[in-house]
């Protein structure tokens, strides 16, 4: 089959990723628009309530010893990697903020500490402090973007994370290409340059990957 389109992905796929797309008959190019780099956390006690909105948080705590009692957590690949390490889940989301609502509402009394990037959104900071719920954040990973040139115009872009849009957009202008995105965090940056996004239905990479196959399998 013929790809009738080609995609670009800001992070690098697994081969059965990419042949989703291939067998779709969309040609796909890869690459790593940002670069995770975990840090040792300095701190060690015991922590009643924990918040976890990406993976590369809990990867970078996994091995440090922290005796947690509740996790908060985004997304279910959040949860299950959590889960994996031992440790219980007791509200989960699908962003920040809607995450954020649901501590604000059912969890006033209690302290929280968020593990987080250094380029962490300010969603779930604000709507806690708009609610008087303490807050402390521990900085366990840094996000390094790096940017590449591209000479040519892709008719879909794949963003993962905020990181990436604007990585991408340091050095290349999305211009026409549609913006498919993870989440609504991701496509409100997406949105900063672009009114052509596509929101996955869930925040997985395979979902983005179907939102993409979908929307240009009728070209076919």
């Amino acid at each position: 089959m013929k790809a009738n389109a080609t995609i670009l992905s800001t992070r690098i796929l697994s081969s059965s990723q990419k042949e989703l797309l291939l067998n779709s008959g969309i040609g796909v190019v890869a690459y790593n628009a940002i670069e995770i780099e975990l840090l040792e956390p300095e701190f060690n006690q015991d922590i009643k309530c924990a918040i976890f909105t990406s993976k590369n948080a809990v990867k970078a705590i996994q091995n440090s010893g922290f005796n947690i009692k509740n996790c908060f957590c985004v997304g279910e690949n959040t949860k299950k990697l959590l889960e994996e390490n031992g440790q219980k889940v007791v509200e989960i989301a699908q962003n920040a903020s809607d995450l954020a609502k649901i501590i604000a509402k059912n969890y006033k009394n209690e302290q929280f500490y968020f593990f987080c990037g250094n380029l962490r959104r300010e969603e779930l900071p604000i709507i806690l402090s708009e609610n008087s719920i303490e807050l402390e954040e521990i900085v366990v990973y840094k996000t390094h973007r790096k940017s590449k040139k591209f000479d040519r115009t892709f008719e879909g872009i794949l963003f993962f994370s905020p990181s990436a849009v604007q990585s991408y957009t340091m050095t290349n202008s999305v211009n026409e290409s549609v913006a498919f995105c993870i989440g609504n965090t991701t496509a409100s940056e997406a949105k900063k340059h672009t009114k052509n996004c596509i929101v996955a239905n869930k925040p997985t990479v395979e979902n983005v990957l179907v939102q993409a196959v979908k929307y240009f399998y009728k070209r076919i």
